[in-house]
């Protein structure tokens, strides 16, 4: 199991990196990418600690810890020049917060998200509410792969980007969004969840695969 999208009380959390981490090994895990939500207040410190926290922790666990980062409510204009920097610092793992259905998220943050993904800037865009076919397609040119979510509210697009994913072929990736021990994800959950998307049962296993293959190469 996996989950490349997961916070700590680094953001909105509730957990320590270290209890995350440990929560997680403990159900199999072999990767967790931890991406507490920055911005330009916050984007050193919240780098700088999960990258601390891999760094001390990796060692000892059987579950790699990805140092991360998902830049959530930003301008459009300032999503390629923060991930820019958010990679300087040493995130491995980039994740926008796209324009999902229940938050207040500015137009024309997904399209900025994925064209910066263009060189290597952006690793997910999470939860893309109501992506449009041209958007998919963009994610599909530039590398970018797209959120099936199981958190609530989130997931509510979660059928309209496994068609237009599929469509454009793009990636995809079933995540927990996790801030909580009780939004922790077991592989069947995830299976369902991509099926309940709309993902045939090969599909659904490709995508498995596919997460597996992207967490190692962010894991380095």
């Amino acid at each position: 199991m996996l989950d490349l999208h997961c916070h700590t009380f680094l953001s909105d959390g509730e957990l320590l990196p270290a209890e995350l981490a440990r929560r997680v090994e403990a159900r199999g895990y072999r990767y967790v990418a931890m991406t507490d939500h920055a911005g330009p207040s916050n984007l050193e410190e919240v780098v700088a600690a999960v990258r601390r926290a891999a760094e001390g922790l990796n060692p000892h666990l059987t579950c790699q810890i990805i140092p991360g980062v998902e830049l959530t409510h930003l301008p459009p204009v300032l999503i390629a020049p923060m991930a820019r920097r958010a990679r300087e610092l040493g995130a491995r793992w980039v994740v926008v917060h796209g324009e999902t259905l229940v938050e207040p998220v500015p137009p024309g943050t997904n399209r900025a998200a994925l064209e910066a993904g263009k060189k290597g800037g952006i690793d997910l865009l999470a939860h893309p509410g109501l992506l449009t076919l041209e958007e998919a397609r963009l994610a599909a040119a530039n590398g970018v792969a797209l959120e099936l979510s199981a958190r609530g509210g989130h997931c509510l697009g979660n059928g309209r980007t496994a068609a237009l994913a599929r469509e454009a072929g793009a990636t995809l990736l079933v995540n927990s969004d996790a801030h909580a021990p009780k939004d922790l994800m077991e592989d069947e959950f995830a299976r369902r969840l991509a099926l309940g998307a709309g993902l045939s049962e090969e599909e659904a296993e490709e995508l498995r695969k596919g997460a597996y293959a992207l967490a190692a190469r962010a894991a380095g």
